[in-house]
């Protein structure tokens, strides 16, 4: 007698429950940032989008379960085991937890919000649970506020921006043909994917290093060895493993578990082009010099001797096409950008990295980097430590700058008026900033180790003063040359008093 056939419909549940208990594993650069944790530096993204309306909890839970749980990785946990890291479904999610309602102290305005946000950005996720979380402050400025804590394991900060971004409508109420890919996203997938499909040379050849304990690290013949390994993959690896330390510095100290988030007024990102036209630079370059410019006469009011001085700063490089970010993971590398903070010349400081990101566009140091975290990822936690103590000693702030939709968003129907978001920093770093445009206008905004730099809103408040500046130089140039170092030196004499008069009357 034939055995009865299985129901259809237990076929179907029996598989489901399969799916739900089965574990994914964790692609190797995603495990590096789940095993990078420290109570010194909790490796997660935080972000901050301000809504021009009150916004209730309930719309919010309501387009999080739609949208961002449509994500089946934000429906599991991270699961470390000695044999590896994995991706395991929760089936007891709660959403109430997962997206909190929250009330500011006293009349909660912005010092208020700073502290709400530096206290979120200095306690760690649930390791129980999915690592994600968002609070909505439902009262501020006339709207609301929407924080969102997520851990690098499940994406880079490109990919999770967009995710973050893919929650909201270009228009109040959603319609067919309001896309967001179409406001924002560029096609450059050939270009970056020919750069992807070299990191798996690079991240076989960092293998080879970390599985050895950085044994080659210390090996005085390091540069003949790295050249036998191969040409330019060599060379890339011995200039990553061999740059000095940053030097000394009141940014560089041991790290603390309390971090301090501050943000500063916009830029009018028109204006910004307009002094990239006059210096014939990028909009990124002119961005970062004007952080070189905050940092440095912030540390010269702390007392720092920054005569000269260089500091780096890791910046993250996207290795895929932007279209392809919803998939999460991480797909990014690292280059180190030279911050001349000894330079008092904002021109020379604008001129200076611009150089160096130029030459950062012809190197291969991002997809090296991309190597080194994979490998990284799968070594043992001893090789893990030494390794990123060593490159996190070469650095001594990580920037971030994303470029982000031209127009006004929504989300639950209520217009996004501003957002910034930070990147964790790793190993012995302790100083963030984030670069974020919008709508028109540039975000700046600080995270920091609360002992190094305990009032960060006076970083923040130098932006502005950095960039104007750069400005009134731009509009008291000559027109028809590119300014330059010595032009500026020309309408700058001595300490530059007209220049700071204008910032102060600004």
């Amino acid at each position: 007698m034939a055995s009865a056939r299985p129901h259809k419909g237990t076929v179907k549940a029996r598989a489901k429950r399969i799916r739900a208990t089965r574990r994914e594993p964790m692609a190797k650069v995603d495990t590096a940032w789940l095993r990078m944790e420290q109570p010194t530096n909790p490796m997660m993204i935080t972000g901050v989008l301000m809504f021009a309306e009150a916004m209730s909890i309930t719309d919010l839970r309501q387009v999080i379960q739609q949208r961002w749980l449509a994500y089946r990785r934000f429906r599991q946990k991270a699961v470390d085991t000695a044999a590896g890291a994995f991706w395991q479904t929760d089936n007891d999610l709660d959403l109430d937890w997962h997206v909190q309602l929250t009330a500011l102290p006293g009349r909660g305005g912005k010092r208020a919000l700073e502290r709400f946000v530096s206290q979120l950005a200095s306690t760690p996720l649930d390791t129980g649970r999915p690592l994600w979380q968002f609070h909505l402050v439902e009262k501020y400025d006339g709207g609301s506020v929407l924080i969102a804590r997520i851990h690098h394991s499940y994406a880079d900060g490109i990919a999770l921006v967009q995710v973050l971004l893919s929650l909201t409508d270009t228009t109040r109420e959603p319609v067919k043909g309001s896309d967001l890919q179409q406001a924002w996203l560029k096609q450059d997938g050939a270009h970056v994917a020919r750069r992807v499909g070299a990191a798996e040379r690079y991240m076989k050849f960092g293998t080879k290093m970390v599985e050895k304990g950085m044994e080659m690290y210390r090996h005085p013949t390091l540069a003949a060895v790295l050249a036998k390994e191969g040409g330019e993959i060599g060379r890339e690896l011995l200039h990553a493993v061999t740059l000095p330390d940053d030097p000394p510095s009141l940014l560089r100290g041991k790290l603390g578990v309390s971090k301090r988030v501050a943000w500063a007024e916009p830029l009018d990102l028109e204006e910004v082009k307009a002094v990239g036209r006059a210096c014939e630079c990028t909009v990124n370059d002119v961005l970062m010099a004007t952080a070189a410019g905050a940092l440095r006469q912030y540390m010269i009011e702390r007392g720092d001797n920054v005569d000269g001085m260089t500091l780096r700063a890791t910046v993250p490089v996207n290795l895929r096409p932007l279209e392809h970010a919803k998939k999460l993971g991480n797909h990014f590398g690292l280059v180190f950008l030279e911050l001349p903070v000894g330079e008092d010349n904002p021109i020379r400081r604008v001129e200076r990295v611009a150089e160096c990101m130029n030459n950062l566009k012809t190197s291969r140091q991002a997809i090296v980097s991309f190597g080194l975290l994979a490998a990284i990822g799968m070594a043992p936690t001893a090789v893990q430590s030494l390794a990123l103590e060593l490159f996190s000693r070469k650095a001594t702030v990580v920037a971030t700058n994303v470029p982000g939709p031209p127009q006004t968003l929504y989300l639950a129907s209520c217009a996004l008026r501003e957002m910034m978001f930070w990147v964790p920093q790793t190993g012995s770093v302790g100083v963030g900033i984030s670069i974020l445009s919008y709508n028109g206008r540039v975000h700046f905004g600080l995270i920091a180790d609360a002992k190094l730099i305990p009032d960060p809103e006076h970083v923040i408040q130098r932006f502005g003063a950095e960039f104007e500046k750069l400005l009134y130089l731009s509009l008291m140039s000559n027109w028809d040359e590119r300014l330059d170092g010595p032009a500026a030196d020309a309408l700058m004499p001595n300490d530059a008093p007209h220049v700071s008069r204008v910032v102060t009357a600004g």
